[in-house]
Formats: structure tokens, C-alpha cells, sequence
């Protein structure tokens, strides 16, 4: 059921977002209606507070001025004063809780996409792309902000303007009133026009703002690359060229902008001047006094005025629009990877694995499996290595395990229960990958480490540390765990970051480990004595280890052998050594290069 907030059904949320309302949307305005509902009724009060004023001084011209009588104009100048002092404090007070309401409900949104991404799968957030995450997080909910700030206004304050100004106008004078109603037409018909022009350049343009912090979060994270290779040019001109793309398109879009604000005064303007014609002509005949003639004039300015300001509100509704739509593209995207039916009660007790005519593709229109009939079964406690040329799926094959991806065909049985029907709490808290990329955070190594368990103990620590070889260099530097590690492991190694990495996976004690060439920037000695130490001290764990050196698989329970998403062969060190030609023609090549 929806909350009071949905049966209120608020007139500007509706206005705003039209078709693009969406449940989303009130949950995040939930938490400040309040203050929501409070800037409405004092921008609706200081609105019909205002309107009096003109009336006010058609008073004290008409009646005041013409008779003299100077206690009615001093009685009258106090009440339109009094009225004044009465507005600017709602006004203040409307805007204080918008910019509270708006900053807030913008948090919230942010928040809500944010939480989204985090239960995509791989496929989703490639589908998106990084930098264009970024900037939905950012300039578009920035966007939908500050035009949801402007509106809690503006979509109060007009309408009421409008309809009271010409409703008071009308009991004026109807032929005055009547100028209204032929530029008021002329204005929405001009403001419509220009919205449908600037709406498809606002759209590239957030799509161009999606090209440019790609370029600059592909630079940044490639700096090293980069700079290596010397290439800081090309990289400066392939981001000229995106910037320019940006510039160009956000120019054609302010140049159209730029024409509402003369256009809107012209319409002012020629209002006025026909008021004042019709009106100097009522004047003459003796139907109308110069006071009424001061309050229409006033309308007008005030009408015009928030007429002005919606056209701007309604120009930047059309970029927030562009902006939402995107937001919601990701808010609404329902993840393909969830919890599965046996949720609540399928527990993993132990480390067995089991492959049953598995087949993967990353696109279901793809032409070709990355995997196909991979049958494979993998007792607990084993260590498994797993060998391959580049692109045979060795890291597809693991990331199938704990569901990073979903196989297309065929079932993955953990525990003997297929690895959909888990929770993917129980089935990722219970199986530790360290993946190619090494990720750590800013914080200190201790914070790194504790990330899969934040109660580990500082003794539990350090045996991880012992365990994945980390703990001489880590006791090595100043602060030991308190250690500051910058962003991405800037100030570490490669292998110290593996080290790490590997330390992290197993302080959340898994049944299944699994390393995807993890220790491929350690020496040789290093990765040995690691692997031992997993060997030893972890027996009753399931280890599955991709190694592109064989000396760090040659002693495991069984080493698989894949070749184009298919299995070549399965055995042991000296079973593959008959059986495999591709294993024996890698173990000899390597052979070649110790020697």
C-alpha cells in the first residue's frame, strides 16, 4: 500500500515526472513530506498574500490620493507593509524547506541508484558501462535535483499566480482582462516549440557527458599504461575530441535557451503596452479610475514575472526529464541474478562442486558458447588446478560458481543443491574468489582485510596474512595493519596486493576457494610456499586454482585442461603429461624456460 504521500497524490511530483512516476520516486520523497508539504503552503500563501497588494494601492490612489485624506493612506500604507513583511517570511520559509526537501529527496535518489548497481550482475553494469553510472549518479540526479528545488516553488506559485491575478484582474476590468487571454496562448504555443527543439539535445548531450567520463575514468585508471607507453597525446586528443563533442552539443542547446528569456519579455511588454492602450481608452470614457488601471498593470508584471520563471522551470524540466528517464533505467532494471527458491533453507556443508552439462554465453543473441558441455564433478577438500591458453574460459568457468554469472544451460551443484537455489548471501559468504584484478580499498590493511568479515580478530589477521605470505612485508611497514593503503593499491605491489587479496579471502573461512591467477605476480618461491600453506593448513577446503605456470598446479588432486570453452582433458600432473598434448606441450615450453 502506498503512503499517505501517494493518496495525497502531490500536484508537483505528478507535474513533474508524469509518465515517469514511479513508486521509486515517492519512496524517496517519503522522508521529507513534511517539510514538502510546508514549503507548498507558505509558497501558497505568500503567493495569494501578494496579490493583495495591488489592491491595496488602487486603494490608497482611488480613494486615499483623491480625497486627501492622509490617515486612510498612512491606515492602508501599513497593512500593504504589514502584508509585505508577512510574505518575505514565507518566502524564506518556503524556501528554506524546499532546498531541504530537494537536497534531500536528490540524496535519496543518489542512494537508491546506488544501492541498484550494487545487485546487478556482471552483465548488467557492463550493459551500463562505468562512466555512465558515474554520470547518472551524479550530473543527472544533480540535474533532477535542482529542478525538483526550483518546482516545489515555481509549480505552486505560478498556477496560483495566474488564475487568482486574472480572476482579481477580471473584477476590475473585463476588457482589460481580455489582453491576457491573447498572449497567454501565444506564449505556451512559443515555450512548447522551444522544448521540443532542446529535449533531443539535452538527451546527447548526457549521452556525450557519458562518452567524455568514460575517456577520463579509462585514463585515470590506466595512468601507468599511459605514461609507459608515452601515449599522453593521443589520450589528450581522444578527449579534446569527446569534450568538443560536448561542448558543440551543450552550445546548440544554450543557444536555444537563451531565446526564451527575450522572447517571454517581448510578450511582456507588448501585454503592457496593450493594457495601457485599452486601458488609457477606459480612462477617457470615464469607465475605469487610474488606481484599477496601477493594480492591472501590477498583475501583469507579477503574472509575466512567474511566467518567466515557469518557462525557465519548464526548459530545465525538459533536461531533468532527459536525466530521470536515465535514472530510472537503472533504478528499474530488476536484477537477473536473485536469490533463488530454496533461499531460506539450502545451507552449504561442505566444498563439493559438480558441473552438469554446463554451456555459457554472455549474450543470449551471441552466436557461439564461451563454455559448452563442461560435466565435471569435484570432491570436497580437493585441490584442483585449472590450465588454459587465453580465452579458453578458465575465469568464466570459477565465475559460474558463486553466480557472478548465470550458466545459459546445464546446472552447477555446490553441496549437492544447484548453486540457484542458495541465497546468494550463503552461497558467496561461503565461497572466497580472488579475482585477476586485484581490488583493494583507501583504508588501512586492516579495514582491507575485514572487508568479507568485519569481527576477525587481530590474531585472525595475522594467520591469514601467514597463510597468503603477506605478513613479513605487512609487519614491515609503519603502522603494520594500520597501514594506509591508497586508492586501488597505489602505494603496493602486485604481488603484495595478491598477497592481500588473498589474505581477505580466506579470513570469511570458506568452504571453496578459488584463485584466478592470483599469484601471477609473485616469484615462484613465494607462490609455492603459499600454495603449501593452503595444502596444510586448509585440507578440508575445496581449491580451485587457475595458474598459468604449471609448477603451481603439478601437485593438485586434479588439474583440468580447457581448450575453446570445452574440457580437452582431466587428470593428474602425470596423467596429462600421456594423455594431453596440450598440457605436455606447455609443460615442456616451460620446462625449456627454467632451463
Amino acid at each position: 500500500m502506498f503512503t499517505n504521500v501517494d493518496l495525497v497524490s502531490p500536484i508537483l511530483i505528478y507535474l513533474i515526472y508524469g509518465v515517469y512516476m514511479r513508486r521509486e520516486l515517492l519512496e524517496c520523497l517519503k522522508p521529507y513530506q513534511r517539510e514538502y508539504y510546508i514549503a507548498i503552503f507558505c509558497t501558497f500563501t505568500e503567493t495569494v498574500l501578494q496579490l493583495f497588494v495591488p489592491l491595496v494601492m488602487a486603494n490608497i490612489v482611488d480613494e486615499g490620493i483623491q480625497s486627501g485624506d492622509l490617515n486612510y493612506i498612512l491606515g492602508q500604507g501599513a497593512i500593504m507593509i504589514g502584508i509585505s513583511l508577512l510574505a518575505l517570511v514565507l518566502g524564506r520559509t518556503a524556501a528554506r524547506y524546499a532546498a531541504f526537501t530537494g537536497i534531500g529527496f536528490g540524496a535519496a535518489l543518489r542512494q537508491k541508484c546506488f544501492d541498484k548497481i550494487q545487485s546487478l550482475s556482471f552483465n548488467q553494469i557492463d550493459w551500463f558501462k562505468t562512466g555512465s553510472l558515474i554520470t547518472r549518479m551524479t550530473t543527472d540526479v544533480t540535474a533532477v535535483q535542482t529542478t525538483f528545488v526550483m518546482s516545489i516553488r515555481m509549480l505552486v506559485r505560478a498556477p496560483v499566480m495566474l488564475i487568482t491575478a486574472l480572476v482579481l484582474s477580471m473584477m476590475v476590468s473585463i476588457k482589460l482582462s481580455l489582453v491576457f487571454f491573447v498572449s497567454m496562448p501565444v506564449l505556451i504555443i512559443a515555450v512548447v516549440a522551444l522544448i521540443a527543439r532542446v529535449r533531443p539535445l539535452f538527451t546527447q548531450m548526457q549521452e556525450r557527458m557519458d562518452a567524455m567520463n568514460t575517456t577520463i575514468q579509462e585514463d585515470l585508471s590506466g595512468i601507468r599504461v599511459v605514461k609507459s607507453f608515452t601515449r599522453e597525446e593521443h589520450e589528450i586528443e581522444k578527449f579534446d575530441e569527446r569534450n568538443q563533442l560536448l561542448r558543440s552539443t551543450t552550445e546548440q542547446a544554450l543557444n536555444h535557451m537563451v531565446i526564451a528569456m527575450p522572447m517571454v519579455q517581448f510578450l511582456t511588454f507588448g501585454t503592457t503596452i496593450g493594457i495601457l492602450w485599452v486601458g488609457g481608452v477606459e480612462i477617457f470614457g470615464g469607465r475605469l479610475l487610474v488606481g484599477q488601471l496601477t493594480t492591472v498593470l501590477a498583475y501583469v508584471n507579477q503574472i509575466m514575472f512567474s511566467m518567466i520563471m515557469l518557462s525557465m522551470l519548464v526548459i530545465n524540466l525538459s533536461r531533468a526529464l532527459a536525466s530521470l528517464k536515465r535514472i530510472m533505467e537503472v533504478v528499474q532494471t530488476q536484477p537477473v541474478i536473485v536469490d533463488g527458491k530454496l533461499a531460506e533453507m539450502a545451507k552449504i556443508h561442505d566444498g563439493e562442486i559438480v558441473f552438469r552439462d554446463v554451456s555459457f554465453k554472455y549474450h543470449e543473441t551471441s552466436p557461439e558458447c564461451v563454455l559448452e558441455d563442461i560435466n565435471l564433478q569435484i570432491p570436497a577438500g580437493q585441490t584442483v588446478g585449472i590450465l588454459g591458453g587465453t580465452g579458453s574460459g578458465k575465469s568464466t568457468l570459477v565465475q559460474l560458481i558463486p553466480r557472478l554469472y548465470d550458466v545459459s544451460d546445464g546446472q552447477i551443484l555446490v553441496s549437492g543443491t544447484d548453486v540457484r537455489d542458495f541465497s546468494l548471501r550463503e552461497l558467496r559468504s561461503k565461497i572466497s574468489m580472488v579475482l585477476q584484478k586485484n581490488a583493494l580499498f583507501s583504508g588501512t590493511i586492516a579495514e582491507n582485510l575485514r572487508l568479507g568479515n568485519p569481527d576477525a580478530t587481530d590474531e585472525e589477521l595475522h594467520w591469514a596474512l601467514k597463510v597468503s605470505g603477506a605478513f613479513d612485508f605487512v609487519m614491515g611497514f609503519k603502522g603494520n595493519l594500520d597501514y594506509e593503503v591508497e586508492q586501488e593499491g597505489s602505494n603496493l605491489s602486485g604481488g603484495q596486493k595478491q598477497r592481500l587479496c588473498i589474505a581477505r579471502a580466506l579470513l570469511t573461512y570458506p568452504e571453496i576457494l578459488i584463485l584466478d591467477d592470483s599469484t601471477s605476480a609473485v616469484d615462484v618461491t613465494t607462490e609455492n610456499s603459499i600454495i603449501e600453506a593452503l595444502n596444510t593448513q586448509l585440507k578440508d577446503m575445496t581449491k580451485l586454482i587457475i595458474a598459468q605456470r604449471i609448477s603451481s598446479i603439478m601437485h593438485a588432486d586434479q588439474i583440468l585442461v580447457l581448450d575453446r570453452g570445452k574440457i580437452e582433458s582431466v587428470g593428474t600432473h602425470e596423467q596429462l603429461l600421456k594423455d594431453s598434448e596440450i598440457y605436455a606441450d606447455i609443460y615442456r615450453s616451460q620446462q625449456k624456460e627454467v632451463l
